[in-house]
C-alpha cells in the first residue's frame, strides 16, 4: 500500500498535486482522466470504507438506475456483460469496482477521510479531515455528488419510537422486515423502488404520501447471453446502442424546456394509471398527481403500481402529525401501528458543499458565498475559490438522462484549466465573478420558462428561494460544448 494513504497521524500533512474528493463516479472519472494526461500525483478522499459513492451507500432492496446501463456507464469503459436493461445496485457498484481496477486507482484511494473543510493559503490548499490529519494540494476537484446526505424529517415524537427507524439510504439489514408492520414515508425514487421488493413480505404496510409522483412504464428487461457475446465481440454494437439511446433521451429536453409539449408523455403516464387502478378508483385518486409530469422527478417503475393495490398496502394522504411509541399519527387523529418506519424521504440536495468550512481568497467562505443560493460557473468553478474545482455542481443535473453524460464534459474543462496553470506557469486560476454572475443570470432565466418552473409543484429541485439551483436549462451536447475547454474572458491567473 502506498504510504500516503496509510492510517492517519494526527497533525500529519501529506502533500499531493491533486485531491480528488469522492470515490463514485465522479472521482474515479476525474482520476482516470488524471492519469491520461500525465498528472499522476492524486489522492482521492473518500470517507467510507469502500469505494462506490451513491451506489455503495444505496443498497435498499430493489435498488436499480432509472437511465439505462449503456448509457449510465464511461464511454471510455463500456461493459459489454450488463444483465439487465436497467442495472441494478449491486452490478453498478461491480462496475465502478471494475474500473478502479482496470485502470490501477486502489493504492492512491485514502479510506476513512472525511473531509471537514479546505482553506486557500494563497498557493494552494489544506484540506482538513475528521482524523486531525491535512492534504495539502494544489488542486482540489470535489467528486462527491448531491445523493449522499439523508434527508429525515423532523417529526415530534421520532426520538420516542420503540420499534426500528431508518432512511433507505442506510438501510438495517439485521432488521428482518418479513411479517412485520412498515410504515414508509416518502414516495419518491427509492421508495419507488424498495416498496414493491419488500410489501409481498411484510404483514402490512402504510405509505405515507405527501405527493403523488408520475409514473411511467419501465422498460426494463435481461440482457441475452447472446446479445452480450455480440458486444463483446463487436464494441461498434454497442456503441451503436448507446447512441440510440443517448438520443431518445435528448429529444424529452424539448419537453421539459416547453411544458406544453409535455402534453405527450402525460397522456402515456395518464393511460399506465387509468389502466393500472381500472378497478378501484379511489386508490386511484389518491395516487394522480396534481401538477404537470416533469415538474417533480419523473419515475419509472412496472410494479410500483401492482404493489399500492395488494391487500396488505394502505396509502395514507393524510399528514403525518407525530410519531408515539408504537406507530405514526396523522393529523386526522388516527394511529397508525408499525414495527419499522422506513424514510424514502431522498437528499438534502441544497448547499451540501456550503456545511463544510471552505474558505478562498481574502478569507471568503463558500457558505457566506452561496447564502443566496449556489451557482457556479458551468457548475464547475466559483469566484473566489482558485484551483478549486466542483464536478456535478450546480444547474449541472439533468431530468432526462445520464449524469455520467455531464461528469465525463465536466472533466476535460477541469483539465484544461489545469493545463492553463501550467502552461502560464502561473499559481492559480480563478473565476471571474461577473462572468459567473452573467452565466447564471442566463441559466436562471432558462429554468424559469421551464417545466421545473412552471409546472405547479415544489420539488427538491428549487432551493429555500424557489430557485432551481439544481438543473442544466438544456441539452447535454449544448453543455459538453461549452465545456470543451475554458473560454480564457470567464477566468484570472494569479
Amino acid at each position: 500500500m502506498n504510504e500516503r494513504i496509510g492510517a492517519a497521524v494526527p497533525g500529519e500533512i501529506v502533500t499531493v498535486d491533486t485531491a480528488v474528493v469522492g470515490s463514485g463516479f465522479a472521482g474515479l472519472g476525474m482520476a482516470v482522466k488524471l492519469d491520461e494526461a500525465g498528472r499522476r500525483d492524486w489522492l482521492i478522499l473518500e470517507k467510507g470504507d469502500t469505494l462506490g459513492g451513491t451506489w455503495r451507500d444505496n443498497e435498499y432492496p430493489g435498488c436499480a438506475c432509472d437511465v439505462e446501463s449503456h448509457l449510465y456507464s464511461f464511454s471510455f469503459r463500456q461493459n459489454p456483460a450488463w444483465t439487465r436493461t436497467f442495472a441494478r445496485q449491486p452490478e453498478i457498484r461491480a462496475y465502478l469496482e471494475d474500473v478502479a481496477d482496470h485502470y490501477r486507482l486502489r493504492d492512491r484511494i485514502r479510506y476513512g477521510a472525511h473531509v471537514t473543510g479546505a482553506e486557500w493559503d494563497g498557493t494552494g490548499w489544506d484540506v482538513r479531515l475528521a482524523d486531525g490529519s491535512t492534504i495539502r494540494a494544489r488542486f482540489v476537484v470535489f467528486g462527491t455528488g448531491a445523493l449522499h446526505d439523508p434527508a429525515i424529517p423532523d417529526i415530534e415524537g421520532l426520538d420516542r419510537f420503540a420499534g426500528t427507524a431508518f432512511h433507505s439510504a442506510q438501510w438495517d439489514h439485521s432488521r428482518e422486515l418479513r411479517g412485520t408492520r412498515v410504515a414508509v414515508i416518502g414516495t419518491g425514487a427509492s421508495a419507488v423502488q424498495f416498496v414493491p421488493a419488500i410489501a409481498p413480505d411484510v404483514e402490512s404496510l402504510t405509505l405515507f404520501q405527501r405527493t403523488a409522483p408520475w409514473v411511467l412504464p419501465k422498460g426494463d428487461k435481461p440482457i441475452s447471453d447472446d446479445a452480450r457475446r455480440r458486444y463483446r465481440r463487436f464494441p461498434l454494437l454497442q456503441r451503436l446502442a448507446r447512441t440510440a439511446l443517448y438520443w431518445r433521451h435528448e429529444v424529452l429536453v424539448a419537453g421539459f424546456m416547453n411544458p406544453r409539449l409535455m402534453k405527450v408523455i402525460g397522456r402515456v403516464a395518464t393511460t399506465y394509471l387509468d389502466r393500472s387502478f381500472a378497478n378501484d378508483p379511489a386508490l386511484k385518486a389518491k395516487v394522480t398527481p396534481d401538477f404537470t409530469i416533469g415538474c417533480k422527478r419523473i419515475l419509472l417503475s412496472n410494479d410500483y403500481y401492482p404493489a399500492l393495490r395488494r391487500d396488505n398496502v394502505h396509502v395514507e394522504t393524510t399528514g403525518i402529525a407525530r410519531v408515539t411509541e408504537t406507530g405514526v399519527v396523522t393529523a386526522d387523529g388516527v394511529e397508525h401501528p408499525c414495527d419499522t418506519i422506513v424514510f424514502g424521504t431522498g437528499f438534502t440536495i441544497a448547499d451540501s458543499l456550503s456545511r463544510m468550512t471552505i474558505t478562498g481568497r481574502d478569507g471568503a467562505k463558500l457558505g457566506d458565498a452561496w447564502r443566496g443560493g449556489m451557482q457556479a460557473l458551468l457548475g464547475t468553478t466559483v469566484a473566489g475559490f482558485p484551483n478549486l474545482f466542483l464536478l456535478t455542481g450546480p444547474n449541472t443535473g439533468l431530468g432526462h438522462s445520464s449524469m455520467v453524460l455531464m461528469i465525463e464534459s465536466q472533466i476535460p474543462y477541469v483539465l484544461d484549466a489545469m493545463d492553463t496553470v501550467d502552461r502560464h506557469r502561473a499559481t492559480a486560476i480563478d473565476t471571474v465573478r461577473e462572468r459567473q454572475d452573467d452565466f447564471n443570470t442566463e441559466v436562471q432565466a432558462k429554468l424559469e420558462k421551464a417545466v421545473w418552473s412552471q409546472g405547479g409543484c415544489n420539488s427538491w429541485y428549487l432551493d429555500e428561494h424557489g430557485r432551481n439551483r439544481t438543473l442544466w436549462p438544456g441539452a447535454t451536447f449544448t453543455y459538453r460544448r461549452r465545456t470543451r475547454r475554458i473560454d480564457p474572458a470567464d477566468h484570472v491567473l494569479i
